[in-house]
């Protein structure tokens, strides 16, 4: 038997990624407001091109937004807010440095900081921008951190409301001053005044991320600073942090040549070696309890929440979507992590590494679990000839070329694994003329 249900989903938001557009603005070409070159057609329609399952139909609720990346909702099913924070922007570029626009960081109408708009239930802005960078002088000293990204918002009761938390951090600055700047605050709904609840948490190549909540414990995604453990030139030339583990563990021999005669081994800052070397749990944070890679939690109520961090769950690249499962599921109490797969580039470069959902749950000794990152994506080791990469102008030392047939004596690359006890090599790369590329099996 079949039952017919049509669903409408209402809270379904289009944007503008160039230039943030009056709410009632239909298709048009839009432009950069830096480079008015970079254009692009605005056409959100009625989101018909958005393939949806038998039943459902989509709705715009709210258009014009400048790159929106979290949503919150305050009220109940007859009468309900919604919270939008907007971004600003993400991956620096002279095309969206918000420091060019108009008087600089703390103009109050510049598109490319952070904020958040309100929205009642019939889609109409009825607040905000609310917490836009503010200060003078090259010095912020209030609002959402101006470079970016802001990430998501979250009441810590859900719809009925509380606090209104988010994160931010100044990620956006890639080495130059995104070290440690990511940060946990709560937003005043009716002024948009903002407050620290959790700073200097750790900030790479991915920054303090997604919310969630449980009881005492507010629950956040840590993306790994790095894109495979190790520190290379494509994290702002080796300036930024390395990743911090969140159980001891045990480097192996293996070192990454990033050319120009550096070498650095997993866990350890660019150019570091140390072979063989113990890294202690937590080792480099700011705070006890703080490592990346990870799900992190703190009390919520606590009079210092920095006091009280600890891990849940660990060994993921960028877990960037958690969310607990229903009461009533056969799920409940774990928490689902959806994982963004490493990229090709830096000093370990990997191909094809998937998206991965995870299911979290903290072993019954208080200890973090552990889920694989950097040694297994998807559940395969990252040795698999399936990773292995191609070689393009992202990575280190790998470039597609015409090789000589040898290896270069005493030189290894390739995996390490963590998993408290061992980062091990896992293949030997064939030296193809002035780089490293396609890897063999040793």
């Amino acid at each position: 038997m079949r039952v017919n249900r049509s669903y409408t989903l209402t809270a379904v938001v289009a944007f503008a990624s160039f230039l943030a557009l009056a709410a009632g603005a239909e298709a048009a070409t839009v432009a950069n407001p830096l480079c008015t070159d970079n254009t692009a057609l605005f056409d959100p329609g009625t989101g018909q091109n958005i393939v949806l399952p038998s039943g459902f139909k989509v709705s715009i609720f709210a258009k014009g937004l400048n790159m929106p990346t979290g949503i919150a909702f305050l009220g109940n099913a007859q009468q309900f807010q919604v919270y939008v924070l907007e971004s600003g922007h993400g991956l620096p570029s002279v095309c969206n440095e918000q420091g060019s626009f108009g008087t600089g960081d703390f103009d109050p109408s510049n598109p490319f900081t952070p904020d958040i708009l309100v929205f009642d239930q019939n889609g109409n802005k009825i607040a905000g921008p609310l917490g836009k960078p503010t200060g003078s002088g090259g010095i912020q000293t209030g609002g959402l951190q101006a470079a970016g990204p802001a990430v998501d918002i979250a009441f810590e009761r859900g719809f009925q409301g509380g606090r209104l938390f988010a994160t931010d951090s100044n990620q956006a600055t890639h080495a130059a001053g995104q070290n440690n700047s990511s940060r946990i605050v709560t937003v005043d709904p009716e002024t948009g005044t903002v407050t620290p609840f959790i700073t200097q948490l750790p900030t790479g190549d991915h920054p303090t991320e997604q919310l969630a909540f449980d009881g005492r414990w507010l629950y956040w995604s840590q993306g790994s600073t790095t894109n495979s453990g190790v520190v290379g030139r494509d994290n702002g030339g080796g300036a930024n942090q390395q990743d911090i583990p969140c159980q001891d563990i045990v480097l192996s021999d293996n070192v990454f040549d990033s050319g120009g005669g550096v070498k650095t081994s997993g866990y350890s800052p660019f150019g570091t070696t140390r072979p063989g070397a113990t890294v202690k749990a937590f080792e480099s944070a700011k705070h006890s309890g703080v490592c990346d890679g990870a799900i992190l939690r703190a009390q919520l109520n606590a009079a210092h929440p920095e006091e009280t961090i600890e891990p849940f769950s660990w060994g993921y690249r960028n877990g960037y979507a958690i969310r607990f499962a229903p009461n009533a599921h056969p799920l409940a109490g774990g928490l689902l992590v959806g994982e963004d797969g490493a990229d090709e580039r830096g000093a370990r470069p990997s191909n094809g590494a998937p998206d991965a959902l995870h299911l979290a749950r903290q072993n019954d000794d208080g200890t973090p679990d552990y889920h694989g990152w950097p040694d297994r994506f998807g559940f395969l080791p990252s040795s698999q000839a399936v990773f292995n990469p191609l070689g393009g102008p992202s990575d280190d030392l790998c470039q597609v070329s015409a090789s000589a047939d040898h290896l270069a004596s005493g030189d290894r690359g390739g995996g390490l694994v963590v998993h408290r006890d061992r980062l091990r090599a896992k293949v030997v790369y064939r030296w193809a003329g002035r780089r490293w590329c396609s890897p063999v099996r040793p």
